[in-house]
């Protein structure tokens, strides 16, 4: 198993068990504990884990929003394939909405040059790479900017979406459970991606595997208000399966 591999096995036992111990997963992993304290170094410095005694806690247990660099850093080729995928979601011409995120931004750099399409962000940075090409028509939604995830959130956000009607929404999320449906950590984030949902006939996610069963404070849609997920790979069958039969099509890039 390469290190990256290993690291992501272990930032999902910390997300599932809410915990993680150096020694259980020198063992369960095969190798040596400075090898998983390696590793757990790794994972705090990109932002996901935070170090205690013996071991480590996922951020969103401890009230933390990792910073979007550090979200950038991880999961890198699983992004890449995700946002190669969505591109079968586009529309030939129309109008699509692109949520503020790591993957939706790979998506905005894979935009084909080809199609006409109105595109709304709520991202300065989407903005200004959108905004050079000339195909494309940039709306840009405004309001408060959060740090964290350099989103616009409130009302001056959510007044423009509830004039909307879109072809499809492409939306980010930080958790996603069948029992819990979308969530993330922050109230006015939600309360954009849920207006987001409601202003496109369609909705596909995109998550890399690790969001999966990862459950934040604020839920902005149940899982059937999904039309697509796209994730990758390293989704399980099982948990496809169940995705599937709450009535979302999985599509593991």
């Amino acid at each position: 198993m390469y290190a990256e591999e290993r690291q992501q096995v272990i930032l999902q036992k910390a997300r599932v068990d809410g915990r993680v111990d150096v020694v259980s997963l020198a063992e369960e992993l095969a190798v040596t504990t400075e090898t998983i304290r390696r590793d757990l170094t790794v994972l705090e410095r990109a932002g996901v884990v935070r170090r205690v005694h013996g071991g480590a806690i996922p951020v969103e247990r401890l009230g933390f929003e990792p910073a979007l660099a550090a979200r950038d850093a991880v999961m890198t080729g699983e992004k890449e394939r995700i946002a190669k995928a969505a591109l079968a979601e586009l529309p030939a011409e129309g109008s699509v909405i692109i949520d503020a995120g790591t993957t939706t931004g790979r998506l905005v750099d894979l935009l084909p040059s080809d199609r006409e399409l109105t595109v709304i962000v709520n991202s300065p940075s989407l903005a200004a790479t959108l905004a050079v090409r000339p195909n494309l028509t940039v709306l840009m939604l405004g309001g408060r900017v959060r740090s964290r995830t350099l989103a616009a959130v409130d009302d001056w956000a959510l007044g423009l979406l509830g004039q909307l009607h879109v072809d499809v929404t492409f939306i980010a999320t930080n958790g996603v459970s069948v029992k819990h449906g979308l969530t993330t950590p922050d109230v006015a984030e939600s309360a954009v991606k849920k207006a987001m949902i409601g202003a496109a006939r369609r909705t596909v996610l995109l998550a890399d595997h690790t969001k999966v069963g990862n459950d934040c404070m604020a839920r902005f849609a149940e899982l059937d208000d999904i039309d697509v997920v796209i994730t990758d790979s390293g989704l399980d069958e099982e948990t496809a399966e169940s995705f599937t039969r709450a009535g979302t099509r999985v599509v593991r890039a």
